[in-house]
């Protein structure tokens, strides 16, 4: 436990317990949209955030929080009125954001590439005091939202025309599910690195589909994963140097792998018993009477 001597793994396991809650507890509502994909867009167009921060000099997380949330209302706008040419606007909206990062960072006095580095896959030394008091702050957003409007955002998630004729102002919460997810993308950038976040937003959701098919339980497994895994990844990073983005995506994808292996047999077991319980046959006033056809062969 000797890392726990220095500030900048304090702050750094901090930042990782806090990535661990958000992103999947975002993920778990892309996930049910089918967007699953969606994290990976938004890190696109954060590395323009990040790039305008240096050219600047104000905070990159403040700045990308900024950039990725317009970048999220957009993708959603995109998403409701441009049917036959959405695609190609999201994909000019993703490469634009990258290479706009790039440029703008370039731009920058005393910015280079290596610069951007550390945002792309995360880096525990750069981790600073004004980043967790940003990420902090962020996390209590996603969480609030999260947890607070479980409810309304899982309706929507799951049924938009079912959630409309309800009366849940549809095109609103689908709004704050993009604006919340763009926010964990800034949140988890630190860590585990715009180009890696996503994974983390839906991976630990996957792997706790497979042990559990209602909600809460899906959502309770979920966080239990990410934050396991980003401090393992964290802890490992600091003793193996190694990048700590790419170690917790690694633990987390080993994590749905072990899950799953011990997932398959526990449902081939609960068939069996379930097929156990069943009668033989069906009772003989529910059997189905047979058809005599034309030929004299049997049908029903």
């Amino acid at each position: 436990m000797d890392f726990l001597d220095y500030a900048f793994m304090q702050r750094a396991l901090l930042a990782a317990v806090l990535v661990g809650i958000t992103a999947p507890a975002v993920g778990i509502y892309l996930v049910q949209r089918r967007q699953a994909l969606m994290g990976d867009g938004i890190g696109h167009v954060a590395m323009t955030g990040v790039g305008l921060g240096f050219l600047l000099s104000w905070s990159p997380v403040w700045m990308a929080t900024l950039v990725s949330v317009l970048g999220a209302v957009l993708m959603e706008l995109i998403r409701w009125y441009g049917r036959t040419r959405g695609d190609i606007a999201l994909a000019m909206l993703f490469y634009g954001g990258m290479a706009g990062g790039v440029m703008f960072i370039n731009l920058a006095p005393g910015g280079s590439n290596a610069n951007l580095t550390s945002y792309l896959f995360g880096s525990l030394s750069t981790v600073s005091e004004s980043d967790v008091t940003a990420i902090c702050v962020l996390a209590a957003f996603v969480v609030l939202v999260t947890l607070g409007l479980r409810r309304q955002l899982f309706a929507v998630s799951q049924d938009e025309e079912f959630a409309r004729v309800t009366g849940l102002p549809v095109r609103a919460l689908n709004l704050l599910t993009a604006v919340t997810a763009a926010v964990t993308v800034t949140v988890a950038m630190r860590v585990v690195g715009l180009l890696l976040v996503s994974a983390l937003m839906v991976v630990p959701v996957a792997a706790a589909q497979q042990l559990s098919r209602s909600f809460a339980a899906t959502f309770a497994i979920a966080v239990a994963i990410g934050v396991t895994v980003t401090i393992g990844g964290t802890v490992t990073s600091y003793y193996q140097d190694v990048p700590p983005g790419a170690t917790i995506v690694l633990l987390t994808i080993a994590a749905f792998i072990l899950l799953t292996a011990l997932a398959t047999p526990l449902a081939r077991r609960r068939a069996r018993a379930l097929a156990a319980r069943q009668p033989a046959g069906d009772p003989a006033e529910c059997a189905i009477p047979a058809t005599r056809q034309p030929g004299g062969t049997v049908g029903v």
